[in-house]
């Protein structure tokens, strides 16, 4: 049986080094991140409440520049590969790119 995203045990550092190992959040963090990231939506998705309140923010005193952030950080998501995007921000919490 092919598992997706979190596993319990010594099973998931199996997934990491076969390859089979598939993330939960990344595609939806990432689109969000592009569509949506003027709101945060990204940051909320993660679970980084702190984080996301401050991208709503920026994005009410730049007038909206600073959603350039969280586009650029959903391309970061889909850059990475399944295994790094879950051990840097749902592993490690990395809140900002």
């Amino acid at each position: 049986m092919e598992t997706y995203g979190y596993t319990q045990g010594s099973s998931q550092n199996q997934n990491f080094n076969n390859g089979n190992y598939r993330s939960e959040k990344k595609i939806a963090a990432g689109l969000l991140g592009i569509l949506l990231g003027i709101f945060g939506a990204n940051k909320f998705f993660l679970g980084y409440i702190k984080e996301g309140v401050i991208q709503i923010g920026l994005n009410i005193v730049t007038c909206g520049v600073a959603s350039v952030i969280p586009f650029i950080e959903g391309i970061i998501y889909f850059t990475m590969s399944d295994a790094q995007f879950d051990q840097t921000y749902i592993q490690n919490k990395k809140g900002w790119f």
